[in-house]
């Protein structure tokens, strides 16, 4: 069980968002990945979530100076659209690339992507927003728009296409501290065989453990940290006490 501290970026800052609308300004993203390997993190996931909106790139030279005292494995996304996108994410520092809009209009991208780069390189980020019973609508741009596309096939097209991981994030939970939407976690689980990294609910550490129940392969929050809610090493130590199998 990987344990994952997620950056979502606009502009400069570090914000938060509940329901990926709602921004609140942390602070500086450098100050806070700096804090997060410090303490135990096994991943980071660096996220731009306006950048498809606006459609302009990643700041390339702010994920640098992020990523510059970080020794554990990056995935950075946001504005993803192109093979030279990727290299520049990579030479930035990221060592995966998640691609969520672009792929969405444009599947065959990830099969480049895979191709050029490696199914371990290429993350697919799914931002799911539940419709009905068992059924959720995959977003884009941030979780603002609308797509028509249901989840759980994009995901499985996603993976014959090549993807190694996938990012998978529920609208509905971000934000709110109330839990992992466990239904779609176990439903996407039940789907692919390849890893599945939890995101947007998380409250405590109880909560991260009831994600890892259901199939979750990594557990990402963000609130929990930010706001020291708990922390890294207090959430390692409980998963630890209650037999989850994870990094020290």
């Amino acid at each position: 069980m990987r344990v994952i501290a997620r950056l979502d970026i606009k502009g400069p800052s570090l914000i938060k968002t509940i329901r990926t609308e709602g921004l609140r300004i942390m602070g500086d993203p450098r100050v806070f990945a700096e804090r997060y390997y410090e303490g135990g993190a096994d991943e980071l996931i660096y996220m731009d979530i306006v950048a498809s909106l606006y459609q302009r790139n990643l700041d390339f030279e702010q994920l640098r100076n992020v990523s510059e005292n970080v020794f554990v494995p990056i995935t950075a996304g946001g504005g993803i659209r192109s093979v030279g996108d990727i290299e520049a994410a990579l030479r930035a520092g990221a060592d995966k690339v998640a691609i969520n809009t672009f792929a969405i209009h444009h599947p065959e991208f990830l099969t480049e992507a895979v191709e050029r780069f490696g199914a371990q390189c290429i993350v697919l980020s799914v931002e799911a927003k539940k419709t009905s019973d068992r059924k959720w609508e995959a977003y884009t741009d941030g979780g603002r728009e609308k797509t028509g596309v249901d989840a759980l096939e994009w995901i499985t097209r996603g993976v014959r296409l090549g993807v190694g991981e996938i990012l998978l994030t529920s609208v509905d939970r971000d934000g709110t501290k109330t839990g992992y939407d466990l239904e779609l976690i176990r439903a996407v689980a039940n789907t692919t065989a390849v890893p599945v990294i939890a995101h947007g609910g998380a409250g405590s550490a109880e909560d991260l453990l009831a994600a890892a129940h259901v199939g979750a392969d990594a557990v990402s929050a963000s609130s929990i940290y930010h706001y020291n809610l708990t922390s890294l090493p207090q959430v390692k130590e409980f998963l630890r006490a209650q037999g989850t199998a994870i990094r020290i």
